[in-house]
């Protein structure tokens, strides 16, 4: 009996002795945010008007597939997020006689960063700028000489985004449009022809303002977690509209998204080194 005293006072020793040594490195060990990343596919309806190729509105179904990723930085005393989104975009669309049908596809960039302006209990307000890179382009295929239209542009972006935590469940709301920068669109009868193999490029390339461009997309999401992974759906919204040189684009989509969120850390070689309790799987 005495020995089994003996034996559970050393074992409560030196769990005792483990906790007290794990709190006290613990404090050394610094705090690293996990990274947020989720990939959606969206599928809705899109209305798009292109005058350089069709003066009428062409409607039909829209596919996309999103991509994006969320972490914390340590820039503005460790307050800054850094937002990275992927949007790929098509659509199938015919005109009001369904006779004809035009086929659109893009791809753009986004890269933002988000600085806290409201915190109180479960809400969160962020506010924030970036850059945005788009390319794709518009096919008609009824159009024989001018059957394309090119579509590229270049801005600067302002965003707001808002957290809301509501018992298991994360509400998210995000509103992003262009602000200044610069698109392509060729001038009303100017073909493709004489802008790339002629040469004739004046008065493609126009400075972007919201008195020719006007863009927004609109994002409100729910995540719930299911397991490991965590389930995000909601819907997508997105506007672009350009008018100059006597041509005006239009592309209005409406999507249901859903997908996954993942959360991961992620460390450098740098903080694997400065760290003895994370190993990287080239160390022997």
């Amino acid at each position: 009996m005495r020995r089994c005293f003996v034996v559970l006072f050393l074992i409560l020793s030196n769990l005792c002795a483990i906790n007290l040594l794990l709190g006290q490195e613990g404090q050394n060990i610094p705090v690293n945010k996990t990274v947020n990343r989720g990939t959606l596919f969206g599928v809705g309806s899109m209305i798009l008007t292109d005058t350089y190729l069709s003066p009428l509105e062409y409607n039909g179904l829209s596919l996309s597939l999103f991509y994006e990723r969320l972490h914390a930085t340590s820039w503005f005393n460790d307050k800054m997020l850094l937002q990275q989104q992927a949007f790929l975009q098509t659509a199938s669309t015919d005109n009001p006689t369904s006779n004809s049908k035009t086929y659109y596809g893009n791809i753009d960039y986004h890269l933002h960063g988000f600085y806290p302006l409201i915190h109180a209990n479960s809400f969160r307000l962020l506010g924030g700028v970036g850059a945005a890179f788009s390319i794709g382009g518009i096919y008609n295929i009824r159009n024989s000489n001018n059957p394309a239209q090119l579509k590229t542009s270049l801005n600067v972006n302002g965003s707001v985004l808002a957290f809301y935590k509501w018992k298991q469940l994360t509400f998210r709301w995000q509103v992003t449009s262009p602000l200044l920068g610069a698109f392509f669109s060729p001038d009303y009868g100017q073909s493709y022809y004489e802008i790339f193999v002629l040469g004739n490029d004046s008065g493609v390339v126009h400075f972007a303002s919201p008195a020719n461009q006007r863009g927004l997309r609109n994002y409100i999401t729910v995540d719930c977690p299911i397991g490991k992974a965590t389930l995000r759906a909601g819907y997508l919204r997105n506007y672009y509209r350009t008018k100059t040189n006597n041509l005006i684009t239009s592309i209005s989509s409406h999507q249901f998204v859903i997908g996954i969120a993942l959360e991961s850390l992620t460390f450098g070689r740098k903080d694997i080194k400065n760290n003895e309790w994370l190993k990287s799987v080239y160390s022997e």
